[in-house]
């Protein structure tokens, strides 16, 4: 078991909420991967669901945003955070998750990352680079310890 932030704790970005629910690929791999192990995290905050359910809504229609909605509350695990704080850095800062998905290349720059630095210990990149970078089974012994048992979830479910 692991000290310290809990390294299979994750927060997606709105771009990556709403890329797993209408593209498919490399958000929706990230995203199965909770799905698929209930040892491991989505953290996301009332406000960053918001944000994707608006982007939802705004590619697609309102029904499917307000179901997207009920599904993903019970997916992540809550946190909260002080109003105007950008919902993904915030949500990862005060749920304590060391990895922040998303497609934005200004929050993934090396700028952003030494600035960050001063203030949480995040490791921001795009969801292709987490899901080949992450391994459930090195991360169970660390997390949970033993051996590891495999999905314990259908992640289409």
């Amino acid at each position: 078991m692991t000290e310290g932030p809990n390294p299979a704790r994750f927060v997606a970005d709105a771009d990556v909420l709403a890329a797993d629910l209408l593209v498919d690929g490399p958000a929706r791999e990230a995203l199965d991967i909770a799905r698929a192990h209930d040892w491991v995290r989505l953290v996301a905050s009332d406000p960053l669901l918001s944000d994707a359910e608006a982007v939802i809504a705004d590619c697609a229609d309102a029904d499917l945003a307000a179901d997207w909605r009920e599904r993903i509350d019970a997916l992540r695990e809550p946190v909260e955070h002080p109003d105007g704080d950008h919902p993904a850095l915030a949500s990862a800062y005060n749920g304590d998750a060391p990895h922040l998905l998303t497609f934005d290349e200004g929050l993934r720059s090396v700028e952003a990352g030494a600035a960050l630095r001063k203030h949480v210990d995040v490791s921001v990149r795009d969801p292709r680079a987490f899901v080949s970078l992450f391994d459930p089974e090195g991360m169970y012994e660390v997390v949970v310890g033993g051996t590891y048992p495999g999905p314990d979830r259908d992640p289409r479910t």
